[in-house]
């Protein structure tokens, strides 16, 4: 079955609307969520970080964008727009036309998302043939020309190699070619530059924004990183224990973080003495708590300086604190 006709949405519609996204994961005891209520919208040429600690939820949430989710997990409420199109109400093969098509993922280690046994040039190919129509040579020869468009060095021999013969910036950049080689309207990145060097690091951060600007694509972020973000980032969503706790521009957040995780997270950056410090990192106390026993009231209480009563005993809203500036906290304006 062929993809639905989908009619053009609006110059001012974002190009990814997500909607009170929940994702649960189904137990023999019953089940737990592991994002609860995820809702943003990622206009056309803007960058949208999502950020937390290893347990938030962030790369669950980045996998139930392309309804990429594991066995036993399922988005159980909420609706992921990618234009017109509605992801969810899509049958798997309608999914599939979708993906790599107009909404596509560059995935934290290309030497695992991409294909062992095929040429980094056939797996570009491949996609180009699925959902460009194009032949065998036209297919090639648009795959090599995606790699000489994310600055692969030497395209046409790296096209004839398989992953494992590149270093982790050449699969990188063939990960990138493979995401765009079919100009998606929407870029999602779970962690595009973990495994990398600082000198590559900042290389791949530049191709992405270079390459964003030039196709107009809507990206979202997912990263642990606050250097990442500080580098890409056009709006952030701040995340912990599968919920969004701070969202705002990424001038907002930086200037003035209102939710006492996100402090924390600022507060484990190492700064100099130029910028008032001595390079010592401080901590979060604690750990993320496990997304199937969470406490009953602000999930972040145990490990919060700030907390009293009610925080332990209700958790808090999201809600507008300032002027396109949100957080779920009950002490925002106490330690502002």
């Amino acid at each position: 079955m062929s993809a639905p006709a989908v009619s053009q949405a609006p110059a001012d519609a974002p190009a990814l609307d997500v909607r009170g996204v929940t994702v649960r994961i189904t137990t023999d005891d019953g089940g737990f969520n592991v994002v609860e209520d995820i809702s943003l919208a990622v206009a056309p040429g803007e960058t949208l970080c999502i950020v937390g600690e290893s347990g938030c939820g962030k790369s669950m949430t980045a996998l139930s964008l392309l309804r990429l989710l594991p066995d036993g997990a399922r988005v159980a409420e909420g609706a992921i727009r990618v234009g017109d199109t509605d992801l969810l109400a899509l049958s798997e093969r309608q999914a599939e036309d979708i993906r790599g098509d107009r909404i596509a993922m560059i995935f934290q280690e290309p030497l695992t998302a991409l294909n062992p046994v095929m040429k980094v040039g056939a797996q570009i190919a491949e996609t180009l043939a699925r959902h460009r129509g194009l032949g065998r040579k036209a297919a090639w020869a648009a795959a090599v020309a995606a790699l000489k468009g994310v600055q692969m060095p030497d395209a046409e021999r790296r096209a004839q190699q398989y992953p494992h013969e590149l270093s982790g910036g050449m699969r990188q950049r063939a990960m990138i070619a493979l995401a765009l080689a079919c100009d998606p309207s929407v870029i999602v990145a779970d962690e595009p530059t973990t495994a990398l060097d600082v000198t590559v690091q900042a290389q791949i951060l530049g191709l992405l924004r270079d390459l964003q600007r030039r196709h107009g694509t809507a990206v979202v972020v997912i990263t642990h990183d606050l250097a990442v973000v500080a580098e890409t980032a056009d709006r952030v969503i701040v995340m912990y224990a599968g919920r969004r706790v701070e969202e705002a521009t990424i001038t907002d957040l930086f200037d003035s973080p209102l939710h006492p995780y996100t402090r924390g997270l600022m507060g484990a950056i190492p700064k100099g003495r130029a910028e008032g410090g001595d390079g010592r990192l401080t901590d979060i106390p604690g750990t993320v708590p496990a997304l199937w026993n969470l406490p009953r009231g602000c999930a972040f209480a145990p490990r919060c300086p700030l907390a009293i009563d009610k925080c332990r005993a209700e958790r808090p809203p999201l809600e507008d604190h300032r002027p396109g500036h949100r957080a779920a906290c009950w002490r925002v304006d106490d330690a502002a």
